[in-house]
């Protein structure tokens, strides 16, 4: 009986290590669904916002760097329209493009939110990765609020912080 629990373990166990991790994989499929419609003459307002986001921080000196998992996080804060976010796109530290998350209108409904993740492992955005997001709202609604948590945990230490976007345009 125990040899048969070892070898299920064994079978686990190799099973679990050839699988090739994905990192911070685009699935368009999730996008699509959120794809939203719009009329170049509805009277939306337009809006940009730059988002900082740490894929890595320093740690104990500048020639030592930690990985983080990151979170882009968009969120409607109206109660009563649905807003647009029409580009999400993630730079590494030297403002060189690394991915385009979408570049076409999505929606969000009311008080919803909808997150993009940068995994651990993910270090091409450096330690002074960040995102720049275009939307629209209706006329009189509340803007768009996109947060940055950051976060880390090995054995019992954990690290945790957050970013907050600021409007450009």
């Amino acid at each position: 009986m125990k040899t048969n629990y070892l070898a299920i373990f064994l079978v686990m166990l190799i099973l679990g290590c050839n699988k090739e991790k994905e990192i911070s994989s685009v699935n368009l499929e999730n996008w699509y669904k959120r794809t939203a419609d719009l009329n170049a003459k509805d009277s939306l307002e337009f809006g940009k916002s730059y988002l900082s986001i740490y894929s890595q921080i320093y740690s104990m000196s500048e020639h030592k760097t930690h990985n983080l998992t990151a979170m882009a996080s968009l969120r409607n804060t109206s109660e009563t329209d649905s807003i647009y976010i029409l580009k999400a796109f993630y730079y590494d530290t030297h403002g060189k493009l690394i991915r385009k998350y979408f570049d076409f209108p999505i929606y969000l409904a009311p008080m919803e939110t909808t997150e993009i993740i940068i995994d651990e492992v993910d270090i091409a955005g450096g330690t002074g990765s960040n995102f720049i997001f275009e939307w629209k709202i209706p006329k009189n609604c509340s803007e768009p609020l996109f947060e940055g948590v950051m976060s880390s945990t090995i054995g019992q230490q954990g690290l945790s912080f957050t970013t907050y976007a600021k409007r450009i345009k």
